[in-house]
C-alpha cells in the first residue's frame, strides 16, 4: 500500500554510480527489455540519480572495506541489491559523459572537463519523456583549461552550459571557468537557477545540495508530471579538508588549503567518506519523509576509483587508490540498488558500466530508448525487478582524457573485459581474479580453453570499436 502525501499513482526512483565469437554490436534494447517496464507496473516513477566522486569498492564496508564508516550505504546494500561487477572510467569527466549520453567516449569525446554542447543528455531524454528535471552538485562540463595552459584558447568555454542540458532547475559548483570555480566544500561557490548564491558563508556544499534536492522533491511530489533528479556529489574528491563533523571544522587554513598545493591532508579522507555516507542517508530519509519509501528505487554509483594518495584497508588486503588508472582499483566501483517491495535483497554479479544508466532510467520510465538511437548502454532495469533481461557479456573502455590541463601525462588506452579476463588494445590479456594489479599478462601460446575464447571474443569487441585520436 502506498503511503504518504504523494499521489497514489506516483513512484520514485533514486539513483545514488561467452565463449562463442560473434562480431559484437552495441548492446541495444531487446524486445524483452522494451516490454519489461510496461508489464511490471502502470505507474510513472520519479527518478533520482546519485553519483559519488572518487570512491572505489575499497571505500565501502559492504564491499569489504574496513577503513571508513559507511553505515547508511551498508544498510542500503542489506535492504537492496549490491552489484559486484559495476565499472566506470578511470576519471570523472570520462565517466560523466558516458553516464549522461549512454555513449562510449570514442563516440562523443571533446576535451577534458567539457561535454559536447550538441550531445543529447539524459536530462533531454527525460524531458522528452514528460519529466520535470533537476540537477544539484558538481558540473565541470563547460570549461576546464586555465587561461595560461597551451591550447586553452581553443577549448575554453566550449562545453555544454547547464541551462542547455535539459534540467529545469539546478544548483551547481564549477559551472564556468576553472579559475572562477571557488571552493566546493566550506563556503562553496554555487550557481543556482541563474544566479550565484550569496548565503553560503559558513555552510557546506553537500548540505546545501541535499536541502535543495529535498525542497525540489517536496515541491514536485504532487505534480501531474514525475521528476528526475541527478545528484553528482563532490565528496569525497580532494581537496582533503574537514567536514562539519571534523574536529578541525572552522579552522580556515584547514578548510581552504592554498591553491597549487597537494589538496589538503589525507587524514580527513575518512571524515569525508563518512559525510558522503551521511548525506546519501539524508536523501533516503527525505524520500521516506515524503511517503515514497515503498515506491522508491535508489541506485548509488561511483564515478571512478579512490584517489591514488589514499591507502585503504579491506578484508582482502591493502588497496592503493587507483584513480586515473585502468586497473580494477581505478575502474571497479560500487553500485547499490534499494527499492523496498520491488527489489529483493541480494547480490547481482552481472556486468554494468556507466553507459547503462541512461537506457535503464528510460526503461524504468516506460520510455525505452529506440534502437535507432544507437546507444552503447544496455538497460539493467529488468535485473532490478527480478527479470532476467539480457546482461552484458563484456564491458568496453576507450580511455583518453586528453586534451586538457594536467592530462598530457595520459595516453590512449583501450580494453574490453568480462568478469574474469581483460584484453588491452596492445594485445595484453590479464586474468583479473588472479592478477588484480595487472602485473602478469598471459602469453597467447599458453592460453587454456577459457582464456583463448575470451581473447578471441574481446579482440572482436576492440576491432569493432572506432579509436579516434584526441583533438
Amino acid at each position: 500500500m502506498i503511503r504518504g502525501r504523494c499521489r497514489p499513482w506516483q513512484m520514485a526512483i533514486v539513483i545514488m554510480s561467452t565463449t562463442c565469437v560473434l562480431l559484437p554490436c552495441r548492446p541495444g534494447l531487446t524486445d524483452e527489455q522494451e516490454s519489461t517496464s510496461v508489464k511490471s507496473t502502470g505507474q510513472r516513477p520519479n527518478i533520482v540519480l546519485i553519483m559519488a566522486d572518487d570512491i572505489g569498492v575499497d571505500g565501502l564496508n559492504c564491499y569489504g572495506g574496513t577503513s571508513y564508516r559507511t553505515p547508511r550505504l551498508d544498510q542500503m546494500a542489506a535492504e537492496g541489491l549490491r552489484f559486484t561487477h559495476a565499472y566506470a572510467q578511470p576519471l570523472c569527466t570520462n565517466t560523466r559523459i558516458q553516464l549522461m549520453t549512454g555513449l562510449y567516449n570514442n563516440r562523443n569525446w571533446l576535451y577534458f572537463g567539457c561535454l559536447d554542447p550538441k550531445a543529447k543528455t539524459f536530462g533531454h531524454w527525460m524531458k522528452a519523456a514528460g519529466y520535470n528535471t533537476c540537477i544539484a552538485g558538481k558540473w565541470q562540463l563547460q570549461s576546464y583549461d586555465p587561461p595560461d595552459y597551451p591550447g586553452s584558447e581553443l577549448r575554453r568555454d566550449k562545453g555544454m552550459k547547464v541551462w542547455d542540458a535539459g534540467f529545469d532547475e539546478y544548483s551547481l559548483w564549477h559551472t564556468a571557468h576553472t579559475e572562477d570555480k571557488g571552493p566546493r566544500y566550506a563556503d562553496p561557490v554555487i550557481f543556482q537557477n541563474g544566479k550565484f548564491r550569496t548565503d553560503t558563508k559558513g555552510k557546506y556544499g553537500e548540505d546545501i545540495w541535499v536541502e535543495f534536492i529535498h525542497d525540489y522533491m517536496k515541491r514536485h511530489c504532487n505534480d501531474d508530471e514525475p521528476f528526475f533528479v541527478y545528484y553528482p556529489m563532490t565528496l569525497p574528491h580532494w581537496p582533503f579538508v574537514p567536514t562539519p563533523r571534523s574536529e578541525d571544522w572552522g579552522i580556515e587554513e584547514k578548510m581552504h588549503p592554498p591553491l597549487g598545493t597537494t589538496g589538503g591532508d589525507t587524514k580527513y579522507f575518512p571524515d569525508m567518506v563518512a559525510y558522503m555516507d551521511e548525506v546519501v542517508g539524508r536523501v533516503i530519509d527525505s524520500v521516506d519523509e515524503l511517503g515514497l519509501t515503498e515506491n522508491t528505487l535508489i541506485l548509488y554509483y561511483g564515478d571512478n576509483g579512490t584517489d591514488r594518495r589514499v591507502v585503504s584497508q579491506t578484508t582482502f588486503g591493502e588497496v592503493v587508490g587507483g584513480k586515473g588508472a585502468t586497473t580494477n582499483a581505478g575502474t571497479h566501483v560500487p553500485l547499490i540498488a534499494r527499492w523496498p517491495g520491488r527489489i529483493k535483497a541480494g547480490i547481482n554479479g552481472n556486468l554494468v558500466d556507466s553507459t547503462d544508466f541512461l537506457p535503464t532510467i528510460l526503461d524504468a520510465a516506460h520510455k525505452p530508448v529506440p534502437n535507432a538511437a544507437k546507444l552503447d548502454g544496455r538497460s539493467f532495469y529488468p535485473q532490478l525487478i527480478g527479470k532476467s533481461g539480457t546482461p552484458r557479456e563484456w564491458v568496453f573502455c576507450h580511455y583518453d582524457p586528453r586534451p586538457g590541463w594536467d592530462k598530457d601525462k595520459f595516453r590512449m588506452q583501450r580494453f574490453a573485459r568480462d568478469k574474469q579476463f581483460k584484453l588491452y588494445g596492445n594485445g595484453k590479456l590479464y586474468h583479473i581474479p588472479r592478477d588484480l594489479t595487472e602485473q602478469r599478462p598471459l602469453p597467447a601460446q599458453y592460453d587454456w580453453k577459457e582464456s583463448a575464447a575470451a581473447r578471441e571474443t574481446l579482440q572482436a569487441v576492440l576491432d569493432e570499436m572506432p579509436a579516434p585520436l584526441p583533438k
